[in-house]
């Protein structure tokens, strides 16, 4: 019985009943399953996102939201099989699926547990250090990160059905906006069974994530100024989507990751015997193979020296050999499938083109399989790549990449950009100055630089693995999105507001002491007081203590530092910086500890850190210090026995002039929960 694919649209399962399309198995060409969203109304889809899905997310924290990806990872892990069987139809071996359905797994949990540990547990990011507006300080301003109140439209590509639909659902969820989901048709089966397995998790908060399968119809005209669209394909429908009047008129946020012909470029001191050689040539052959060559990632202009043209030519194709395709459920094949035979024919057309101005020195046209989407390696040649265009412009996407020849680094450099913006480019070199060459040369048309030498080579993570904490898009052709980026990719989701007001306010708005707000002095140390009890503004003012001579000579000779700023009058005083002689940044530090410190056991459990210190002016012998020392923001940790809280401290010398000021960090005990 041919499996009928269902949406997922306000809480419930949904299947059509007309306007179903076929979708064929890579390996036999027979159907897997029909696909149609006819009948879905899609103004209810997105106000069911606004309304129950927005409204629920905007409630939770990060840290909520982060818990909620955790369990949904926890379960998708405990069941990846079931993914893995059906990756099969779409001509993935399961060596080719693990970067998808592992890789997608993996995503989730990276996301949560950065979210745990850099956000806060609120439903917003106060964003850098606050801006002092006026001169006497009762004016500022501050910048904060909140929610949009809209929806997030992803539209995924067929290459990967369940990295594509949670690399992009991850840092949405987490930035508190609903999602509506639409996988590629090709491979949809495999896209609505990680969706079945997300529902059945449990974990997902009402009208939070949205399945279409199927056509979108008029989606993407409904939409309005607060809603975002993350699109993975060709650059032609990227094109079509971005002229949706609807997109422009509200100026929606629109990410793109899309055509790429990414290179590979062997440097010039890389000879056949060297280890950038050999891995130069591993990893062309495993770009070019993996998944069979359906990778947006996947190398295709392949940038080498013409001195060794004829090794690298040589070398590719004894190692490209070893690679025939075959059924991707079988362990003995060394080579998938392309998802389909449409698709094969697609990579034909691009091969036919890139004939034009390159010949096949591997691989053949010929007597192709009909009765599955198989396709062996194509390697091509192009003796004058500086004088091409169709080599730089076509995109075969499959097991096809071309040999390009360059005589200088400017001839390198200048065929790399002819792609006109990558997401990745590799380099496989151990020459500095060829390194920094390329570097500055083709960073400004790349995502994603990829270096490969004899240092990295054994835990370098591969050209075409996007990873949580890096961008994953690129400029140009490669559709100018920035997907993932750790921290980043949530505040993509998010709107920065600029607040202008006094520090009081700001400190009242934010939960976050701002420079210039109420402080609290209290007859109890502050340190006497547990995570629970204290409150943002809490402050201690310490008496004084004055700096000598001895202190300074006793604390360089203690500790080693013997700089001349702290032992020689004559060469200190010749010092642009320095009146004469003066104190140690880190004894100030020190001293300042020894003023503030509450010296018995209590609530605070240990001092872990310090941010952002900066010595603003020097101390001379004979000055006196004393600080002020602030409670600015406290954050719950994952172990509910402690929390952290951060300290503003701000030392200062006789004439109440600031000389350092830096974020105390502490952790502090709590009450156990009743």
């Amino acid at each position: 019985m041919t499996n009928i694919l269902n949406s997922y649209i306000k809480g419930r399962w949904f299947q059509a009943e007309t306007g179903f399309k076929d979708i064929l198995s890579a390996i036999d060409s027979t159907v897997v399953a029909k696909i149609s969203s006819a009948g879905i109304h899609f103004g209810e889809v997105i106000d069911y996102a606004k309304k129950v899905g927005g409204a629920n997310l905007r409630k939770m924290t990060f840290h909520q939201r982060a818990d909620v990806l955790k369990k949904i990872a926890l379960h998708l892990d405990a069941n990846k099989e079931k993914l893995y069987t059906l990756a099969f139809q779409t001509g993935a071996t399961k060596r080719d699926s693990w970067p998808d359905i592992d890789g997608g797994i993996i995503t989730l949990f990276a996301y949560s547990s950065r979210a745990r540990k850099e956000l806060p547990d609120k439903t917003f990011v106060v964003e850098g250090p606050s801006e002092r507006l006026s001169k006497n300080q009762t004016f500022s301003g501050q910048h904060i990160l909140t929610s949009r109140e809209g929806v997030a439209v992803h539209i995924n590509a067929f290459n990967f059905p369940c990295w594509g639909l949670l690399e992009k659902l991850a840092p949405a969820f987490l930035a508190g906006i609903p999602v509506i989901t639409k996988p590629a048709t090709a491979t949809a089966y495999v896209a609505e069974a990680l969706m079945k397995l997300i529902v059945e998790s449990g974990a997902l908060p009402d009208g939070a994530l949205q399945f279409i399968c199927g056509d979108t119809g008029d989606l993407l005209d409904r939409l309005d100024g607060q809603d975002i669209v993350s699109f993975t394909g060709s650059a032609h429908t990227a094109e079509l989507l971005q002229q949706n009047p609807s997109i422009a008129r509200n100026a929606i946020r629109f990410i793109a990751e899309r055509d790429s012909l990414n290179a590979a470029i062997l440097g010039s001191d890389a000879n056949k015997d060297s280890p950038e050689f050999a891995n130069f040539i591993k990893e062309v052959t495993r770009e070019m193979t993996a998944k069979a060559g359906q990778k947006c990632t996947a190398i295709r202009r392949i940038i080498v020296p013409q001195a060794y043209l004829d090794d690298v030519t040589s070398a590719l194709k004894q190692s490209l050999s070893k690679y025939i395709p075959g059924n991707p459920a079988s362990k003995e094949s060394s080579m998938g499938l392309l998802v389909s035979k449409k698709q094969r024919n697609d990579v034909i057309q691009a091969i036919r083109q890139l004939q034009s101005e390159a010949e096949i020195v591997y691989g053949s046209l010929e007597n192709i399989d009909d009765k599955s989407a198989a396709l062996s390696p194509v390697l091509l040649s192009c003796s004058e790549p500086l004088k091409a265009t169709v080599i730089h412009h076509v995109e075969a996407f499959g097991p096809v990449a071309t040999l390009m020849p360059y005589k200088t680094t400017e001839e390198a450099i200048e065929l790399v950009k002819k792609g006109e913006g990558s997401l990745v480019a590799s380099i496989y070199t151990y020459d500095d100055r060829f390194a920094n060459a390329l570097t500055f040369g083709i960073a400004p048309y790349h995502g994603r630089l990829y270096f490969i030498d004899r240092d990295s080579k054994d835990e370098a993570t591969g050209h075409g693995s996007p990873l949580p904490a890096l961008v994953h898009g690129g400029p140009g052709r490669a559709g100018g999105g920035e997907e993932m980026a750790g921290i980043r990719g949530i505040f993509h989701y998010m709107q920065r507001t600029a607040l202008q007001a006094s520090p009081k306010r700001l400190t009242k708005l934010l939960g976050e002491w701002s420079y210039g707000g109420d402080q609290t002095v209290t007859e109890e140390h502050p340190f006497r007081r547990d995570f629970d009890g204290l409150e943002i503004g809490d402050t201690i003012r310490t008496k004084e203590r004055t700096i000598t001579l001895d202190d300074i000579e006793h604390f360089a000779n203690f500790t080693g530092d013997t700089f001349y700023a702290h032992m020689d009058e004559e060469a200190a005083a010749a010092n642009p910086f320095f009146p004469g002689r003066v104190a140690h940044g880190y004894l100030l530090l020190s001293f300042a500890a020894g003023l503030f410190v509450d010296p018995l056991p209590g609530p605070l459990l240990a001092n872990y850190g310090i941010d952002n210190l900066r010595f603003l002016k020097p101390v001379s012998p004979g000055d006196a210090i004393h600080v002020r020392l602030t409670v600015k923001e406290k954050r719950a940790a994952r172990n509910p026995e402690y929390g952290e809280v951060r300290w503003d401290a701000e030392i200062f010398n006789q004439n109440e002039e600031t000389v350092a000021r830096y974020n105390l960090l502490t952790m502090s005990s709590r009450q156990p929960a009743l």
